[in-house]
């Protein structure tokens, strides 16, 4: 980490983990919520003691921590807390946006549960355990392994395009209470213009549907509410309309959104074309791989989640990729309401080996038998168990229109079976099975990644997508994060050549290949990231890069 210069981005300067108390699940939101966001103990190494800013990790400098915890490290949490007046109906759920990666809860010294995974929502009825002043204990240990748990871009020995690794709480711990009869979830299914809500935790209740002719009352019954509207305004990043409603089911009140789009493939002028409500789109991107300089996986402020996508909104894009990493739902929601399309990756668990997962596809024949990938049972099911958590985790947000199952072979396997029960689990989306290479039968997507060659497209029977490309690197002096080290596919030494190779990458490469079969581009990205200084924006997104009019033209010769 000393080689690592410190960044604050734009909220940076604020060390308050009370930055996050904000209701944290826009899609089920009730009167009741107590944040334990905040100041906590933490424990760790050989028994050091240190206050810590949750939500922020303790290598971030907005942890107040800002330490490397080493290889598998345990870390204790500890706070006290008083519930408000008033605040305690039936029951009492404590909920964690995500730990990463094994935690167990403790409340007044008695074991509440365990979580095993990074990346997902979990929760637990403490009601029992309560007293009128409280202990709340989370132990965590974090096997940063190649051969066990989902860990995205993290790496003990960090550099070029891997950072460096967290651990622990990293996403927002609250409470709320509720009545004996609860929503404890829900599902939306939404086509052109019907709704079918599906629910756990009530049978029956009332469904109220805001739309612009006014409130429609609905019914649930055995747990499913179904809706119909007339000539609905559908979702789209021009026209990002939401449907709010509200249920009430006994003495539980929730209120979410729904959104109406429809996802197909369509053939048209003899070409596959990926389709947005009907219409060929093409979805003009950025990879977003979600780090910031200060916080690492967690941002100074909520904020700057709407702050990055209006950026890239800003420049013309209309789709980030989300690079290996599930978000808050926070990120999702403003990508909702905002009109930003998500493209999801599942995160990647298993080894990584440069010659066969980057060199070797780079220059020959991007095909390698996956019973060579080694890849052990524990592994595949580990993998298997956060991609249905993921789907179920983000089913009911209309951004995300696309799943990534694997990247470029990294973890790697049964990527045809993988696509099957990816395919069971969600009927609606697109789906890109082995982003970048070693391809096998069974993908909506021929996708490709191209940085060190031409873009040639060869039509396919298959929607095309650019999966990745670009990568072109320019230092802003003073917003470099490693002085020492830089990564990236093509160097600028200014502002201008870097913008007269972007014009000519997207003029000379991507617009002629629309007429091929072309549907998508994501480019590589929208910051820096440590060594990597190919973004758009710096990494403590203070400067852009490149020039708004020019990219905003791009964007025009993009339209199908």
């Amino acid at each position: 980490m000393k080689e690592i210069k410190h960044l604050y981005t734009e909220d940076g300067a604020r060390l308050n983990g009370e930055e996050y108390n904000i209701y944290p699940r826009p899609q089920l939101r009730r009167d009741s919520f107590f944040s334990l966001n905040g100041k906590w103990l933490l424990t760790y190494g050989k028994g050091e003691k240190i206050n810590i800013n949750v939500p922020y990790p303790p290598e971030s400098i907005l942890s107040g921590v800002f330490k490397n915890m080493g290889k598998d490290p345990t870390l204790v949490y500890t706070r006290t807390f008083t519930l408000p007046k008033g605040f305690k109906k039936d029951r009492v759920i404590l909920n964690f946006g995500a730990v990463d990666q094994i935690c167990r809860v403790y409340v007044n010294g008695a074991y509440v549960g365990k979580n095993v995974g990074g990346y997902n929502h979990f929760s637990f009825d403490i009601t029992s355990f309560l007293a009128e002043e409280n202990t709340l204990t989370v132990k965590v240990s974090d096997c940063l392994s190649n051969k066990l748990l989902p860990y995205g871009k993290q790496r003990y020995k960090r550099g070029g395009m891997w950072y460096t690794p967290i651990s622990g709480i990293w996403q927002s711990v609250w409470l709320e209470s509720v009545p004996e009869e609860y929503v404890k979830s829900l599902r939306i299914e939404t086509n052109e213009n019907r709704a079918k809500i599906y629910f756990t935790g009530i049978s029956s209740g009332e469904l109220t549907l805001s739309t612009p002719k006014g409130k429609q009352k609905f019914q649930i019954e055995h747990g499913i509410c179904s809706i119909t509207v007339d000539n609905p305004r559908l979702w789209s990043p021009k026209d990002p309309y939401l449907y709010d409603f509200s249920v009430k089911a006994g003495q539980d009140r929730v209120e979410s959104y729904l959104a109406f789009r429809t996802l197909e493939i369509k053939t048209i002028d003899t070409l596959p074309r990926l389709c947005l409500n009907g219409e060929p789109f093409f979805f003009h991107g950025v990879l977003d791989q979600g780090y910031f300089s200060d916080g690492i996986y967690t941002p100074a402020n909520p904020r700057q989640y709407r702050e990055d996508i209006l950026k890239m909104k800003e420049l013309g894009f209309n789709t980030l990729r989300k690079h290996i990493k599930v978000e808050p739902d926070w990120f999702y929601y403003e990508c909702d309401r905002l009109g930003m399309i998500v493209f999801q990756d599942f995160v990647n668990n298993g080894s990584y080996s440069f010659l066969r997962d980057t060199a070797f596809p780079t220059v020959l024949p991007k095909k390698f038998p996956e019973s060579l990938m080694g890849r052990s049972k524990q592994q595949k099911d580990l993998f298997t168990d956060s991609m249905q958590k993921t789907v179920k985790q983000l089913f009911n947000h209309p951004c995300v229109c696309y799943w990534t199952i694997f990247n470029e072979g990294w973890g790697q396997f049964d990527s045809d079976k993988m696509y099957e029960l990816l395919r069971e689990l969600d009927k609606t989306r697109f789906i890109d099975s082995t982003s970048g290479w070693f391809k096998k039968k069974l993908s909506d997507i021929e996708s490709l990644h191209i940085y060190f060659k031409p873009v040639k497209i060869k039509e396919s029977d298959k929607p095309i997508v650019l999966s990745e490309f670009g990568g072109y690197s320019y230092r802003v002096e003073g917003h470099i994060a490693n002085e020492r080290k830089n990564y990236g596919y093509k160097l600028y030494k200014t502002r201008e050549e870097l913008m007269e190779g972007i014009r000519a990458l997207y003029l000379e490469q991507i617009v002629p290949n629309i007429k091929k079969g072309l549907c998508g581009s994501i480019l590589t990205q929208l910051s820096d990231v440590e060594d990597e200084t190919n973004g758009l924006y710096t990494y403590d997104r203070r400067i852009c890069k490149v020039d708004k009019a020019v990219m905003l033209e791009i964007a025009e010769w993009l339209k199908i």
